[in-house]
């Protein structure tokens, strides 16, 4: 596998390993939203010495200290996101692949929620579900 060389994000408290460093780069350099299987599967094709059990606790590093985001479907495997801008996934019912889906600029969340007043939103997590027609 050819890794794009991302810089790892300078995060405070978060130590630099030659593994984080490796699953980093394969979030980064195929944004699929994979799950830590298929994390671990990519970093064996650079690091062939890397264990299941290390990719495990460098993605729940990462995503402690806030440089991915873990995302939930169902009851699926959990996935990763390198995408820390707020946005929302489309799921491809036909495919299985994970789209991100940007909010309009223009549009905020009051224009089609209705929230309770003056409650402040500290996470957001939207999830999709459809088809994409097949070209």
């Amino acid at each position: 596998m050819n890794l794009n060389k991302t810089a790892f994000p300078e995060i405070n408290g978060l130590r630099k390993t030659k593994y984080r460093q490796v699953v980093y780069e394969v979030l980064m350099s195929h944004r699929d939203h994979p799950t830590a299987s298929e994390v671990f599967e990519r970093a064996k094709n650079v690091h062939s010495d890397i264990a299941l059990a290390t990719v495990y606790n460098c993605l729940e590093n990462l995503v402690e200290y806030g440089a991915i985001r873990q995302v939930n479907f169902d009851r699926e495997s959990s996935r990763y996101c390198p995408n820390l801008e707020e946005h929302g996934h489309f799921h491809d019912a036909n495919s299985g692949t994970i789209h991100d889906v940007t909010f309009k600029k223009s549009i905020q969340l009051e224009d089609f929620l209705n929230l309770p007043e003056g409650c402040q939103i500290s996470d957001l997590e939207i999830t999709i579900r459809g088809t994409i027609p097949q070209k």
